[in-house]
């Protein structure tokens, strides 16, 4: 791959994913925001990777971690399975394969992410935070519903 190659696989990264991590545009479906959050990785964009997440679960990523796993791999490519930008009416599923080096030999991670629009926003939901949350209070995703009735079945 070039070094003008976005590392989402759909482009030139100029044209691609680097709008996205400039705040020069926004992702306008799941699956976009998923690519540039993988290209975030790539390009040890972790401000873009925080900024994505949904907004209640920002402050709880340890964006050091973060930054250490993105650089301490290299990053081949991106596979999608499948994408759902309608689950419900302001929820998305993607289902993908990254594949990476971990120096010592290459790996793939398999997930099945959910991903939320709030005010036509794209945000993920991250499954791996450590918060305390109710069933009735305000939706981690600051849609304004209860979480029970918005994020809390995809996390």
């Amino acid at each position: 791959m070039s070094e003008f190659t976005c590392p989402c696989g759909l482009g030139l990264y100029a044209e691609c994913c680097q709008p996205l991590h400039l705040g020069q545009d926004k992702a306008k479906r799941a699956e976009q925001l998923m690519r540039s959050r993988y290209s975030a990785f790539a390009k040890h964009e972790i401000d873009y990777i925080v900024k994505t997440t949904a907004l209640g679960q920002q402050k709880a990523l340890d964006e050091s971690a973060i930054a250490d796993w993105a650089k301490a791999n290299q990053w081949l490519k991106l596979e999608v399975i499948k994408s759902n930008d309608k689950v419900d009416k302001n929820h998305a599923l993607v289902e993908f394969k990254a594949h990476y080096h971990d120096g010592e030999k290459t790996q793939i991670h398999h997930e099945l992410s959910y991903f939320v629009q709030v005010a036509d926003t794209w945000y993920f939901l991250d499954p791996t935070t450590d918060q305390q949350i109710t069933m009735k209070q305000p939706c981690i995703c600051g849609s304004g519903k209860k979480f029970k009735q918005c994020c809390a079945q995809y996390l």
